[in-house]
């Protein structure tokens, strides 16, 4: 299966959840909001929600500042 994350063409053997994608990633820690195809996708929703083929996914931190 093939996604784009953040920009990044990455492949995978099998279909996974997103929550199972951003463990992958090593990047649990790191994010606090993701879209997939511009549609925001809830935190309680990661472990069911199944990217497809081709899907963008834009996964999100926050980052401090002034």
């Amino acid at each position: 299966m093939t996604l784009v994350i953040n920009g990044e063409i990455k492949e995978f053997d099998n279909s996974f959840s997103l929550q199972d994608i951003i463990t992958n990633l090593q990047i649990e820690n790191k994010v606090m909001a993701a879209a997939v195809n511009m549609n925001i996708v809830k935190k309680d929703d990661w472990n069911n929600f199944i990217p497809k083929n081709d899907d963008k996914i834009e996964l999100l931190q926050f980052v401090g500042g002034g």
